[in-house]
C-alpha cells in the first residue's frame, strides 16, 4: 500500500504545481500608467547664438514645435497659432516659453532664425545646431523630418507638424491642438500651466 502511496503523492504534488505556474502565468496582467518617453536632453544654439539646453526651458509648463524658415505654410500659420494663444492666455503665459526647433540645419543659422521669428511671439526661441544634434533632438521626441527635392532643384523639408506640451520637468504632456479659436486652446493649455 506504501508503494501505491508514494506515485499518487508524487502526482498530487506535481499537479499542485502545473496548477500554481498556470495560475502565475496565466493571470491578467496589472495595467500601469505611464507617461510617453518623448523630449530628452539636448544641447542646442538659440537665435542669439547662445548654447542652450532642455533646462533652458524646465520650470514652467512650455511648447516644442519643430520646423524650419523656408517653410510655405505649416509652420508660419502654426507660429502664428501659438503666438495667439500665447495672447490669448494673458498674464498666465508670463513664465511660458516656446521652443521652434528647425528640422534644416543646413539653411537656418541663428541669423536666419532670429529675422523669421521676428514675426512671432518674442517667447518663441528659435534653435539650431548640427545636422547630428537636430537628429538626436528628433529622435528624442520621436519628430519626423525628411528633406524632399522640389522641381525648381531646390528642397522642402517633409516634418512632425506636433505642438508638444511639456511640464516644468521637461516631461511630456500631451500634443497642443491648436486647429481651434486661440480662446478654446489657450483654455486647454492654462489646465497645464
Amino acid at each position: 500500500m506504501r508503494r501505491a502511496l508514494i506515485p499518487l503523492l508524487a502526482f498530487c504534488l506535481g499537479l499542485v504545481g502545473i496548477t500554481a505556474a498556470a495560475f502565475v502565468m496565466l493571470r491578467p496582467e496589472a495595467t500601469s500608467v505611464g507617461t510617453a518617453t518623448v523630449g530628452g536632453p539636448f544641447t542646442l544654439v538659440n537665435q542669439d547664438g547662445r548654447t542652450v539646453t532642455e533646462k533652458d526651458f524646465g520650470g514652467a509648463t512650455h511648447l516644442v514645435f519643430f520646423g524650419f524658415t523656408h517653410c510655405p505654410d505649416v509652420c508660419p500659420t502654426t507660429l502664428q497659432q501659438i503666438s495667439d494663444v500665447l495672447a490669448a492666455l494673458g498674464p498666465k503665459a508670463k513664465a511660458m516659453k516656446v521652443a521652434f526647433v528647425t528640422v534644416d540645419p543646413e539653411r537656418d543659422d541663428p541669423a536666419s532664425l532670429k529675422t523669421y521669428l521676428s514675426s512671432f511671439d518674442p517667447r518663441i526661441t528659435g534653435l539650431t545646431g548640427t545636422p547630428e544634434q537636430i537628429t538626436a533632438v528628433e529622435k528624442a521626441y520621436r519628430a519626423y523630418a525628411r528633406k524632399v527635392p522640389d522641381q525648381k532643384g531646390d528642397y522642402v523639408m517633409e516634418h512632425t507638424a506636433i505642438v508638444y506640451v511639456m511640464d516644468a520637468q521637461n516631461r511630456f504632456l500631451g500634443a497642443l491642438d491648436i486647429s481651434r479659436p486661440p480662446e478654446q486652446t489657450a483654455a486647454e493649455l492654462a489646465k497645464k500651466i
